[in-house]
């Protein structure tokens, strides 16, 4: 949630020189009217260069980055694709809007995708894993991209709430075939709506490109009307208005990550002293964005429990546990195409059911106030001494 946090002078700065150029809010074209000024192309190159790759492609969403990146790599219809049982409906929505069959996976420790239960899921039919960093912790992301390579099969990095993160100093979002961001209004940065695709190889950043704008191959050699195409896409484009603040949110993306840092490290050095949780576990060589700190309790009534506290003494939750249902595959009824590619796949996630049903998420904002640790260590104190 940060992102919306520091939003200042400097985005309305970015907006501003839109209107005083022409005010073309379009990402392409009307060359002689906008004075050169080109937001979203300027909010690419910048984030190229942060995340250090050779492309990056602003879209309209983190879910249309998610669709558009199944389309850059080739999946079509019937082609199987693996994501992790913890994550938010849209990556399964995406894989469903491909015409693509979702494979769930379960969750370890780490709340993100287990290496093991992967390879456990991988068939012939495979063609895609999209590994997701959920709330700000890193995946296995190494040993995920070795079985991945290992299968012959591409690695899709869903870093809706990874943007800023890395393992052994390498980008979350780099490691794959394609990488994907958001930028909603509670990610770490924000464009109120928005996403982000990078990749290192300029085939599937050709195509990517092309299908997020209904095909248009952006033929310098034409005019717009007359460009060239080899396929069909859709409308996924970002505005330049999105991309006006993209620029200035990802000048302030480093700060923000190590206030969330500082502030996260204070609540968990309070709650260190309560002998009845266990922390969610961080893969070695990990920098999070420490998007939210989660731990487990003994079982979900505690969870509920700490949920009531906290929110009786003004603080709150993210995700875990009142937006479970949105976040689980296991409660996704309402998408068919689950239980048509995962036959019993409700008994089969009850290790992921299990862990999440226990676990408390605690939100980590940029402008903590000095007694929230405190108050967060007595609520969930408070909640615990209720439930025995």
């Amino acid at each position: 949630m940060p992102g919306y946090e520091v939003i200042g002078e400097e985005e309305i700065h970015q907006i501003n020189q839109i209107f005083s150029n022409g005010g073309i809010l379009f990402r392409q074209g009307f060359e002689k009217l906008r004075n050169n000024c080109f937001k979203v192309k300027e909010f690419e190159k910048n984030f190229a260069i942060e995340k250090s790759v050779k492309y990056s492609l602003a879209v309209s969403s983190g879910t249309a980055a998610l669709r558009v990146a199944l389309a850059a790599i080739g999946i079509s219809e019937g082609d199987e694709v693996i994501t992790q049982s913890f994550t938010f409906v849209a990556t399964v929505e995406a894989i469903v809007e491909a015409k693509a069959k979702p494979k769930i996976c379960n969750i370890n420790k780490t709340l993100n995708m287990d290496p093991e239960e992967l390879k456990k899921s991988i068939t012939p039919n495979t063609k895609a894993v999209i590994v997701v960093h959920m709330l700000g912790v890193p995946a296995n992301i190494e040993e995920i991209k070795a079985i991945c390579k290992d299968a012959k099969i591409h690695l899709i990095e869903d870093t809706a709430w990874g943007c800023g993160g890395s393992v052994h100093n390498k980008k979350l979002g780099t490691f794959g075939s394609v990488g994907t961001y958001s930028f909603d209004f509670a990610k770490t940065m924000t464009t109120g709506e928005g996403g982000m695709l990078v990749f290192n190889e300029k085939k599937y950043y050709d195509s990517a490109s092309a299908w997020h704008d209904h095909g248009h191959e952006n033929n310098p050699l034409f005019p717009r009307w007359e460009d060239t195409r080899k396929t069909s896409g859709f409308n996924f484009r970002m505005t330049e208005l999105q991309g006006a603040v993209g620029i200035a949110q990802l000048k302030k993306l480093s700060k923000v990550i190590e206030s969330q840092r500082f502030n996260k490290m204070a609540i968990k050095k309070q709650l260190k002293e309560i002998k009845d949780i266990e922390f969610r576990e961080i893969p070695e060589g990990s920098y999070e964005t420490a998007d939210a700190l989660i731990f487990f309790t003994k079982d979900k009534a505690t969870a509920i429990s700490c949920r009531d506290k906290l929110l009786e003494n003004g603080l709150t939750t993210k995700i875990l546990p009142e937006a479970y249902t949105w976040h689980f595959a296991g409660t996704w009824d309402h998408i068919k195409e689950i239980s048509d590619n995962n036959p019993n796949y409700k008994n089969l996630l009850k290790p992921s059911h299990e862990l999440l049903s226990k676990a408390v998420s605690i939100p980590i904002t940029v402008k903590m106030s000095s007694d929230e640790p405190m108050r967060i260590k007595s609520s969930i104190q408070e909640a615990i001494k209720n439930i025995s």
